[in-house]
């Protein structure tokens, strides 16, 4: 759920980090960061549709919020621990529980009302059907 992310112009995205049993810096391994964790995505396109991945295991629907214009999405949710252990009982700590979200600049306009979300096997997947400027239309005109 966290990492650095290279976007096209070789532009390096800030993430944050959760801390884990090992790491260098000071303080307690364990403690936890109270800022949003931020999603890995997989961002592709099809012919008609630009196509968001993000694993979202753990969560449940209804604690997942999309929020769609035409040229940006944004993805917001909480995994909840569902249970309680000393924190003296823990050797390693990975598994990230709390907020997350994720905003997406899309590379092309979409029509967010078409848009599809489905999750399965916590692999959530979003379907942002492409707009099309080159279709045209005739309208006729009448004589009222």
């Amino acid at each position: 759920m966290t990492g650095n992310t290279k976007m096209e112009e070789e532009e390096e995205v800030e993430t944050r980090r959760i801390p884990v049993k090992g790491d260098s810096k000071e303080g307690n391994w364990m403690e936890e960061e109270s800022e949003e964790a931020e999603l890995t995505v997989d961002v592709y396109q099809t012919p008609a549709d630009i196509i968001v991945q993000t694993m979202v295991a753990g969560v449940r629907p209804e604690d997942l919020e999309l929020v769609i214009s035409r040229d940006m999405i944004t993805i917001r949710g909480k995994r909840e621990e569902s249970r309680i252990i000393n924190e003296e009982n823990y050797f390693a700590r990975e598994l990230y529980w709390g907020s997350f979200s994720r905003t997406i600049l899309l590379p092309a306009e979409i029509d967010p009302e078409e848009a599809e979300a489905t999750e399965k096997h916590g692999l959530l997947t979003i379907k942002l059907p492409k707009i099309d400027k080159d279709r045209k239309t005739s309208v006729k005109v009448k004589s009222i």
